[in-house]
């Protein structure tokens, strides 16, 4: 049985997640190749008020991992934001590819009118399933990857469109 909700973002986060990986290890590599030491990479910025990369890759895997459990209607995990190299941030990856894959499409019948409800320390937003989604899931996803993506290629790492959208 097919569901919109989790065929969308099992469409996209599938195609995606290995592509990030692939950028890691490609930033790595560069790093190695070019004798920078990875944390020049892993604590760049775009700009002084932007998160670092490692954050980028840590917020990113978090929309994957939230977005898929809220509409599922499950309890979303609490992961340590404690990545310090490219090989711990790849298994970060690796660990939201794999959550994933925990999903079945009939946990997200629904899922478009389900309420959601986030809580920040100076905010709290309420959404349907939908609004989440389309809202704040993917365009989340979509900014931290294309900003960790930005942070490599301002640091020289010869990436291209294909090694952000894949193959």
């Amino acid at each position: 049985m097919s569901n919109p909700t989790y065929d969308l973002m099992n469409s996209i986060f599938s195609r995606m997640l290995p592509n990030l990986k692939a950028i890691l290890s490609k930033a790595e590599a560069d790093a190695e190749a070019r004798k920078i030491d990875p944390q020049v990479y892993l604590q760049a910025r775009l700009a002084p008020d932007m998160l670092p990369f490692t954050r980028q890759i840590q917020i990113a895997t978090d929309q994957v991992k939230g977005g898929m459990g809220r509409l599922a209607g499950v309890q979303v995990p609490t992961w340590e934001d404690n990545e310090k190299t490219f090989e711990e941030l790849r298994a970060r990856v690796d660990k939201a590819s794999a959550y994933l894959k925990t999903f079945k499409p009939a946990q997200f019948e629904g899922a478009e009118t389900r309420p959601v409800e986030l809580k920040f320390p100076n905010a709290t937003f309420n959404f349907t399933g939908k609004d989440y989604l389309l809202n704040f899931v993917l365009p989340n996803f979509y900014f931290h990857i294309t900003t960790a993506y930005a942070i490599l290629r301002h640091n020289g790492v010869q990436l291209g469109k294909r090694d952000f959208i894949g193959g």
